[in-house]
């Protein structure tokens, strides 16, 4: 087994940023820890920026992964990760080797989309990641999974879950009940994108050494941005967005992955296309609790229509006990209908160790406090809310980090980019959440890189219900239970198209 330990180091920086709230929300001063540094100066790539963490945790160990060196069309230089062994008090960094080119020899050209599971199993921790080609254009070329058996700290070289003509938006999770009858078992979820964004598993049970063929779902689903979720009894639960982000979707298996179901639609999305042409969509962020029921939130503007059109986005969540029938949409009370606030790209997390009316949801999320605003005038802050009654109150927001100028992130053919997820999770009752914080430029260099709370997140009793509805917010939740029922027959219909990595 080679390992490949490239520019390792441990990084407690607890005065790295203590950031101090001048917009939006209610709050306080937050110091924040640099878990991670983009290395790179000479590749393509836009240094020093890092985009799009995902995280997962398990005992006191908590692994975040995440593009290093964005590049303006597709992709970046390499996948990083940051791991704590120690409840998120120390952090250790460095990039995964043999994904490309430029670290550890791998032949990839780029990596993107980067997601985090553990195997308890096989006490395995696990990094998805798209591997990229240049040639005929940016595809993505493979899913590759890389492995780490000493607790986060190094990492094989990667074993190919599956190749082809343009992949996209992996994400891999694994059965870790060891009641469950298909325990050890993981399973990453993509879309192939040159197909149409039909939807692809496949199955591992030896701790992502090998992987299983790609299979299909009933009825050969299209989506994108799935999170395969895995209750007690061994049910794979997968919700997603459909190809072109008008609605949440999901799918399940009850074999361990021999086969999948056909999709079924959860919600339509009603979004506002976020200001100064910062790159987000409404895709699913998922987590489930120690009972096995399943969260899922998105950005979402169906609660502020007015004449019309929305206003801004809110932060919406359904849940499910089964996968199959879930709860009507709850707009999340960040603050007021009225206020000038759009949130977008969140991550739920939930205490593995709660759930049902005891649950702890900590909820992480971008937003602008003026909606309203342009590409020179839009600040970008990071916000958080959280619940300990599994979503039925809500804390007031506390602000994370910013304000940002949207001029300090890396580009993309789809705008500047901090990522198009986020993630959260939790250790020992504490939210770990992982977002990318930007700084001025210096001259052409940038200064975008991960960051977590000093200390983590402690979740605390809410007083703001997520339930209450107006009654011109029950008449809009009428109509888009009409409307989820037309996008049904619509996507049973028609093709769908997707976006690029």
């Amino acid at each position: 087994m080679s390992t490949w330990p490239m520019r390792m180091s441990a990084i407690a920086i607890a005065s790295a940023a203590a950031l101090v709230f001048t917009n939006g929300s209610a709050g306080a001063v937050v110091p924040l820890i640099q878990i991670s540094t983009d290395p790179f100066t000479t590749q393509t790539g836009q240094h020093a920026a890092e985009v799009e963490p995902d995280t997962f945790s398990f005992g006191s160990t908590e692994v975040a992964a995440f593009q290093v060196g964005r590049i303006n069309d597709g992709g970046a230089t390499d996948t990083g990760f940051a791991t704590s062994t120690d409840n998120g008090a120390t952090w250790t960094h460095g990039l995964l080797p043999g994904v490309t080119k430029f670290a550890g020899g791998g032949i990839y050209d780029r990596a993107t989309d980067a997601s985090v599971a553990y195997d308890a199993k096989h006490a395995t921790w696990i990094v998805s990641s798209l591997g990229l080609l240049e040639s005929g254009g940016v595809h993505g070329a493979a899913v590759v999974t890389s492995r780490s058996t000493d607790g986060g700290l190094t990492w094989t070289a990667p074993t190919t879950v599956a190749t082809g003509a343009d992949l996209d938006k992996n994400w891999t999770v694994c059965d870790n009940t060891p009641a469950s009858p298909f325990y050890g078992n993981c399973y990453t979820q993509w879309d192939d994108h040159g197909n149409g964004n039909r939807i692809k598993m496949s199955t591992s049970s030896d701790g992502a050494g090998t992987w299983g063929a790609a299979k299909n779902t009933g009825g050969n689903a299209t989506g994108i941005g799935g999170q395969p979720v895995v209750q007690p009894n061994g049910t794979v639960i997968v919700p997603m967005a459909n190809a072109f982000t008008t609605s949440i979707r999901v799918f399940r298996s009850t074999n361990g992955g021999s086969t999948w179901s056909s999709a079924s639609t959860i919600s339509s999305i009603s979004g506002r296309t976020v200001a100064g042409g910062l790159r987000t969509s409404a895709m699913p962020s998922a987590e489930i609790d120690a009972s096995g029921k399943v969260y899922v939130v998105w950005q979402d503007c169906r609660f502020r229509a007015s004449g019309g059109s929305c206003t801004s986005n809110d932060i919406v969540m359904s849940t499910s006990t089964n996968g199959t029938s879930w709860s009507a949409v709850t707009r999340i009370p960040i603050d007021a209908t009225s206020s000038t606030v759009d949130h977008f790209i969140p991550g739920i997390a939930v205490d593995p160790t709660t759930s049902g009316a005891t649950a702890k949801l900590s909820l992480t999320y971008y937003y602008y406090p003026v909606a309203n605003c342009t590409v020179s005038t839009c600040q970008l802050n990071v916000g958080q809310v959280s619940s300990t009654n599994g979503g039925s109150t809500w804390t007031a927001p506390t602000q994370l980090a910013g304000p940002m100028s949207l001029s300090w992130l890396p580009g993309t053919t789809q705008g500047p980019m901090v990522g198009d997820y986020i993630s959260s999770s939790f250790l020992n009752g504490k939210a770990f959440p992982v977002f990318m914080v930007a700084a001025a430029k210096s001259g052409s260099t940038f200064n975008q890189a991960a960051y977590t709370p000093s200390g983590g997140v402690t979740p605390l009793a809410g007083s703001s219900a997520a339930v209450a509805e107006t009654a011109q917010q029950a008449t809009f939740s009428q109509v888009y239970a009409a409307i989820d029922e037309i996008q049904k027959r619509i996507e049973e219909a028609l093709g769908e198209g997707g976006e690029s990595p």
